[in-house]
């Protein structure tokens, strides 16, 4: 039994929820100054954006109730959300903070709870994203419950303390985000929901989407969230200033509640506790699942996430599957008339759009943003450009280029230009030179034989990086980091080089990209991988079809070639069995009644089997337990489980 329950410990997922992010065990590094040509490019940037426009930092303090200070910590003591972490964030952008992106790190430093308008509140800085309370006629209705039960709990408690006790009559989750709906059971739990029968809203596909989105995929994404998160950053004017969507992610324990009324229509008028809401769906372009509404008593719409104060990702830097630009435009053009009456539009990032005028400008920039995006990217793909061609040849025109609350803090105008190229066209761009290229370690090697060994190729690189000609600078050093990967020289110098790219970036995303870049040549991979324990109330929710497509996407397909086994797995409590079989070194499953002629039989409760896969299982839950049994061949059993691999999210990146 030890040695199945070691084996079986195998089962644990590839990956976690999509937002859930890699939790490194150490924050800081050696952080440089901002170099003169870094100096200079800030400096030109600043002079060449309207930056300063008084009515954006009026908007972000506006209706402003309390502030909260302290920590939000979970049970271990461990920090979530420091409140006072980015106090740092006050007056002239430092040298080493592109000044763009510091105007954003002010805006989004604005925390705290605040009345957007008559009976609708919004806590903000508490997570990434933000929850709104609206007052019904017997109790709160929540919009959205951040990403854990411990930012959620500290949010609602907060929003008690300053407008006194309400019990929660509804919950909305605008789509399928875990920062939008991880924190839910620190809102209300499951059985109150079926107790006091309240109304759990959500758009069509969400409780799908949001529990499958990224499971194969899961420890690439989260390990690349980090970077795009900036979790291993110090919070300080050389590090961690933001996210672009709001000042950081608190990655706690995520959970989920099933929706009991699905909205399916395009448009679905219902009325929540006395409030009328009209519904509108938008699925497929932010996320797979969302909607937006309207208040049409209150005069409010909300966008969701279609729209915020920044261009948005159209292919995350964490990765993810493209999204479509085109459509998205399209909602913006139908929210321009649902919000046409609106007086105030709040979102679930960042601070709300007071005024029609105002409203229908901020709509129409971020629709044509996306839409000039999409349709020049086309232009060009048809013209025969690449998509790192089009990349370096798009700009956008200057009514678009100088409205800031639709410039690239979170998503960036090149990285969705390569994803348009990628959503219609794919990876390759049709020379057939990349068709099957070396990979970077061989094609490194042969590089620095080219340019005459790593000196060469360092003093050409120290060349570019004194020039400010840090792209070139990345791309030599690179090279040399991959085919020589203890040249000390080489990763230092590379790691000044993505400090300065940091520094001059204005996407959030871009810095903490090259920042944690920098670091992690400096300190190496994360030892810590992901802890699975954090989404156990999430995975609950999974169909189990989900764990055993994630399974066989981790079958060490070499390892079980020519092998033939076959097992049952028979869930006591649910009732549910699977057959799985190795074939083709390929890992089928079907769900059936248990099959004779296999090699042996798993019986248990399926809390017990996700326990396992998340490898939270202790002795007495195994070794222990007279609910788990096992028939036919245990060595058989640990053959098969021995074929699959566990990831553990601490890969390298920036280096071999």
């Amino acid at each position: 039994m030890k040695t199945f329950y070691a084996i079986f410990l195998c089962l644990a997922l590839p990956g976690m929820i999509a937002g859930c992010v890699v939790k490194h065990s150490g924050i800081g590094g050696v952080a440089g100054d901002a170099t003169t040509a870094t100096l200079m490019a800030n400096e030109n940037f600043s002079h060449l954006k309207k930056l300063d426009n008084p009515k954006d930092y009026d908007d972000a303090k506006r209706g402003l109730i309390a502030r909260p200070h302290g920590k939000i910590t979970n049970s271990e003591g461990v920090v979530l959300i420091d409140f006072d972490a980015f106090m740092f964030v006050e007056g002239k952008a430092p040298g080493t903070v592109n000044p763009s992106l510091w105007r954003h790190a002010l805006l989004n430093a604005q925390i705290g709870l605040f009345k957007v308008s008559e009976g609708i509140y919004q806590l903000r800085g508490f997570d990434i994203a933000n929850m709104t309370l609206i007052e019904g006629k017997t109790g709160w209705i929540v919009i959205d419950a951040l990403t854990c039960r411990e930012s959620a709990e500290a949010a609602i408690r907060f929003a008690r303390m300053h407008l006194g006790y309400k019990p929660v009559s509804a919950v909305i989750f605008t789509h399928s985000h875990i920062d939008h709906f991880g924190g839910a059971l620190g809102v209300i739990s499951p059985g109150e929901v079926s107790r006091r029968k309240i109304q759990v809203i959500a758009p069509e596909g969400f409780m799908e989407e949001a529990v499958s989105e990224n499971i194969l995929v899961g420890t690439a994404m989260a390990r690349r969230a980090g970077y795009q998160f900036g979790m291993a950053l110090k919070r300080s004017a050389k590090g961690m200033v933001d996210t672009g969507l709001g000042k950081a992610v608190a990655s706690g324990t995520c959970g989920i509640l099933a929706p009991n009324i699905v909205i399916r229509q395009s448009r679905e008028a219902m009325v929540v506790d006395g409030i009328r809401f009209v519904f509108y769906n938008v699925p497929g372009a932010e996320a797979p699942a969302e909607l937006t509404f309207l208040l049409p008593d209150k005069k409010a719409y909300c966008g969701a996430e279609i729209l915020s104060h920044t261009m948005h990702n159209l292919l995350p830097v964490r990765g993810a599957k493209v999204r479509d630009a085109l459509r998205w435009a399209g909602y913006l053009q139908q929210a321009l008339e649902h919000a046409g009456d609106a007086e105030v539009c709040f979102n679930t990032h960042h601070h709300p759009i007071w005024g029609r005028t105002h409203i229908a400008r901020f709509i129409t920039m971020h629709r044509d943003v996306y839409k000039y995006t999409h349709d020049q990217t086309v232009r060009l793909i048809n013209a025969g450009y690449t998509a790192r061609e089009i990349a370096d040849r798009i700009k956008l025109p200057d009514s678009l280029e100088n409205y800031v609350s639709s410039r690239g803090y979170y998503g960036d105008l090149r990285h969705n230009v390569k994803a348009v190229y990628q959503f219609y066209m794919g990876f390759y761009d049709g020379n057939p030179a990349n068709l099957n290229p070396l990979p970077p370690e061989e094609s490194a090697r042969r590089y620095l034989d080219l340019a005459g060994g790593a000196g060469r190729m360092i003093e050409a690189a120290q060349d570019a990086f004194d020039k400010g000609d840090y792209r070139w600078s990345a791309e030599l050093l690179n090279h040399v980091v991959f085919a020589e990967p203890g040249n000390e020289k080489a990763i230092e110098l590379l790691a000044c080089t993505y400090e300065q790219m940091g520094y001059m970036a204005e996407a959030a995303t871009w810095r903490n990209s090259y920042l944690t870049a920098a670091f992690e040549l400096r300190k190496g991979p994360p030892k810590k991988g992901i802890d699975r324990s954090s989404v156990i109330d999430m995975l609950m929710q999974t169909p189990t079809e989900h764990f055993l497509d994630a399974m066989a996407a981790s079958l060490d397909g070499p390892s079980a070639e020519g092998k033939d086994l076959s097992i049952n797995l028979v869930f006591s409590d649910t009732g549910e069995s699977y057959v799985l079989w190795i074939e083709n070194a390929v890992l089928h499953h079907r769900k059936a009644a248990p099959a004779a002629n296999v090699n042996a039989t798993v019986t248990l409760t399926r809390n017990l089997f996700i326990k396992m896969i998340t490898g939270t299982a202790g002795v007495k839950d195994t070794l222990m337990n007279s609910k788990l049994k096992i028939d036919g061949s245990r060595i058989d059993l640990v053959r098969f489980f021995a074929l699959i691999d566990r990831a553990t999210g601490t890969f390298a990146i920036v280096t071999p």
